[in-house]
């Protein structure tokens, strides 16, 4: 399954560098969301070296998901695609 980094973890003056929002295909909804919760997440960098991180939480009412990464990936990452184990 994929998905679609939307954001940073951000709030008024501050962001959370290993803290995403993150967009699952084919969900668009809370119940949809709460399925995935736990999932391992694997982002492919374009040198070819993988991050993973898990899915902690959902974000809103529109089926987004929070995920928590291992270590912090670029600013260039946003809007790129992810795996989803």
């Amino acid at each position: 399954m994929k998905g679609i980094i939307i954001s940073f973890r951000r709030g008024r003056h501050t962001y959370k560098p290993r803290h995403f929002i993150i967009q699952i295909e084919k969900v668009k909804d809370k119940k949809d969301a709460e399925k995935h919760i736990n999932k391992i997440v694997e982002w492919k960098s374009p040198a070819g070296k993988i991050i993973k991180g898990k899915i902690s939480t959902l974000h809103g009412n529109k089926g987004l998901v929070r995920v928590v990464f291992e270590k912090g990936l670029p600013g260039q990452a946003i809007n790129s695609e992810v795996e989803i184990k």
